[in-house]
């Protein structure tokens, strides 16, 4: 199963989106809340700063014992005119000049930036005072960094940690799904292994015993059902049969010709659905050693208008019942898609391994939306039952060959029937 088909993944996957979104919701609500705290301790440490700076020159008494600033401190005093009067010793270059910031809050002094806030100074003037922002933008790019950076990695760790956890508490699930994909439908069904503990696990693999049991229990009514359908069909049929036969003979009818092939129709119909009741391992293969031209002659009456290719004076290895079952199927599908006009050909090729028959028709070919679904039960391509191909495969299989099938290029249906040689040394 593809990685991102599986539940473990998906489980992890979301669990990481959501833990992300949580995080990341959680982090910039942290994020934001530290930076706005910062701001505004630094908009307090500007304020009392230049606060302290205006109350030493509105009364010169009142600033005793107070630090506004050291050497790095940046203030000016302007007078009335908009001049320059005073300045710190960073700042000694403005003096005497304009004022050089007007009122912008945010400058740079060199490479630094500084907020600024004026005050009245008095009869002094204005006072401007600035405190460089170069720690507090360091702060806000680091803690921008940092949250950044959990942003990246988080989610790869929690997809580890998800994939590790839903493995761990999927493992019960894991090991029911592949006990389940071991399940043989054409043998008893077997239940599930339940785990230890009662959890969601437990009560789905409990369902799905009870659902097998089921299943199993419909099988066998189906299979029983079937069973007496047929059997009560074969008596009849049988006595049908040999009496048209016996009319066949005497007038020469062709309608009674054709109601004694449509008699075998229904034989073989019901034999088909015999092998279907029974499966393949309920059958058993009788084993003969037996010319192909008997297979051959056997062929000729039950589908007369066939024409006969290949070489067909070897011996065949089969059960000559169940093979001639499965080639009939295949030529009387073949005659059916054909018409009376049509043709339809048997050919036999044997190798040092293998006999293959081939059926090949000149009707319309095999439906290509079908494709291999043309092999099921109950699925046909030219209004028949759908269980001759089904049907025909399956002894196929039981003798150790296969079954194939498709158009041909030059137009018609063409199925391919093998199965192992006889292979007999002299001593056999």
């Amino acid at each position: 199963m593809a990685w991102r088909h599986s539940l473990r993944f998906r489980l992890a996957a979301t669990y990481s989106l959501l833990a992300l979104a949580l995080i990341m919701l959680i982090s910039l609500g942290v994020v934001s809340l530290l930076l706005s705290r910062m701001d505004q301790q630094f908009n307090a440490r500007l304020n009392d700063r230049a606060d302290t700076l205006a109350e030493a020159f509105a009364n010169p008494g009142a600033g005793l014992g107070k630090t506004a600033g050291g050497a790095n401190a940046y203030t000016m005093l302007i007078d009335g005119d908009g001049t320059v009067v005073a300045a710190s010793p960073i700042l000694r270059v403005f003096e005497k000049t304009r004022d050089p910031f007007g009122n912008q809050s945010r400058v740079n002094i060199g490479d630094t930036p500084v907020r600024a806030v004026r005050r009245e100074a008095g009869a002094f003037g204005t006072l401007w005072v600035g405190l460089p922002e170069d720690d507090l933008v360091s702060a806000r790019q680091s803690a921008i960094s940092a949250l950044l950076i959990a942003l990246v990695c988080t989610p790869l760790i929690l997809l580890v940690v998800g994939w590790w956890v839903g493995r761990r508490a999927l493992a019960g699930l894991q090991g029911a799904a592949n006990l389940a994909d071991q399940i043989d439908p054409t043998r008893s069904l077997a239940t599930l292994p339940l785990p230890a503990r009662e959890d969601e696990v437990h009560r789905l693999l409990s369902a799905i015993n009870r659902l097998l049991v089921r299943i199993e229990a419909g099988q066998a009514r189906e299979k029983q059902l079937l069973g007496q359908i047929v059997h009560e069909l074969g008596a009849p049929l049988t006595v049908l049969k040999a009496s048209l036969r016996r009319a066949e003979q005497r007038t020469d009818d062709p309608e009674v010709r054709r109601a004694a092939l449509v008699a075998d129709e229904l034989t073989f119909t019901t034999q088909d659905l015999m092998q279907l009741a029974r499966g393949q391992l309920e059958l058993k293969l009788a084993w003969h050693y037996i010319p192909a031209r008997t297979l051959q002659e056997r062929l000729e009456r039950l589908v007369p208008g066939t024409d006969f290719m290949g070489d067909w004076t070897g011996g065949i290895l089969c059960d000559p019942d169940r093979l001639t079952q499965a080639v009939r199927n295949l030529l009387a599908n073949a005659r059916r898609a054909a018409g009376p006009e049509g043709s339809v050909t048997l050919t036999l090729a044997e190798t040092a391994d293998h006999m293959t028959f081939t059926v090949r028709d000149s009707g319309p070919g095999l439906p290509p939306e079908l494709g291999e679904r043309i092999f099921e039960p109950f699925v046909s391509g030219a209004g028949s039952s759908g269980l001759g191909l089904s049907v025909s495969r399956q002894i196929a299989v039981m003798h150790g060959g296969g079954l194939s099938g498709g158009t041909h290029p030059q137009g018609g249906a063409e199925f391919v029937l093998t199965i192992p040689g006889a292979a007999l040394g002299d001593e056999d």
